[in-house]
């Protein structure tokens, strides 16, 4: 089934691709402006499609970004409660020291 595309639904987004519109028979011959299409518009919806295709990978770049600063901010914490609990078991080692040693004085 090989169906030509309307206006609304074309069979494919290029417009270089598209049927060229035909003058239509109930308007008389040279009523209408001229067809022009600015050298500069075809180029502009080509970079704003282009653009449109990167917002995802730009998307994903910021998403990663953003993921790789939370696991280093992630990392540092269990580094820092790490170090606390080192240090509080030091602390408690070297309590257990200096009793110890008092305790070997005092006899």
């Amino acid at each position: 089934m090989n169906t030509a595309g309307t206006i609304d639904r074309p069979l494919t987004n290029d417009p270089k691709k598209q049927a060229p519109m035909k003058p239509s028979t109930s308007e008389p011959a040279g009523s209408a402006t001229p067809d022009f299409t600015p050298s500069g518009a075809t180029g502009s919806r080509q970079n704003r499609t282009r653009e449109m295709q990167l917002i995802p990978e730009a998307l994903a770049r910021a998403h990663m970004h953003d993921r790789l600063h939370e696991a280093a901010r992630e990392r540092r914490a269990v580094r820092l409660a790490t170090a606390q609990r080192m240090q509080r078991r030091a602390e408690r080692a070297s309590m257990r020291a200096r009793r110890a040693l008092a305790m070997a004085v005092m006899q």
